[in-house]
């Protein structure tokens, strides 16, 4: 009698163990993609801020300032989650300083998401092309406000 009670239980546990594993793999699959997309939005939004400060500093053409932006951009893996495409995909663009005093970044990118999870990252980013459009823009202000004068005023003093 012993024997089969312990049997039964170790049926029960079997049966619990194939309605958990599943739920458990959704659950991580759940948290796995938003955290992904977010990862590579951040390293985004990172790489712009810091193409506004080089473009604002610097004199550099477009092409530097792309390979700059790809050496940053490197920190996101080559996986679809992440992003799509290689390298040659991300698209980097660099605007300033313009007469108004401003300097613009805009790094853009895609992933592919999970098959599930395609809608919830798809409110992360703008949907497109089977994959999601990522899309980080930063504008910079080249001088504080409180600063005076024209800069041709300001490096007039080493003159």
């Amino acid at each position: 009698m012993l024997a089969r009670l312990a049997r039964d239980r170790g049926g029960q546990a079997s049966v619990e163990a194939a309605l958990l594993v599943p739920v458990t793999l959704v659950l991580v699959a759940l948290l796995a993609q938003p955290a992904c997309v977010l990862y590579t939005r951040s390293v985004m939004a990172a790489t712009a801020a810091e193409l506004t400060r080089l473009a604002a500093t610097t004199r550099d053409g477009e092409g530097d300032h792309r390979a700059f932006a790809l050496r940053r951009l490197a920190a996101v893996p080559d996986v679809p989650v992440f992003h799509e495409g290689g390298p040659e995909a991300w698209e980097v663009e660099v605007a300033g300083p313009g007469d108004d005093g401003r300097v613009r970044a805009v790094v853009q990118g895609s992933v592919r998401p999970l098959p599930i999870l395609g809608a919830i990252v798809a409110a992360l980013g703008e949907p497109g092309g089977g994959g999601v459009r990522l899309r980080v823009e930063v504008t910079r202000e080249v001088r504080a406000d409180w600063i005076g004068g024209a800069y041709a005023e300001w490096i007039g003093v080493w003159d």
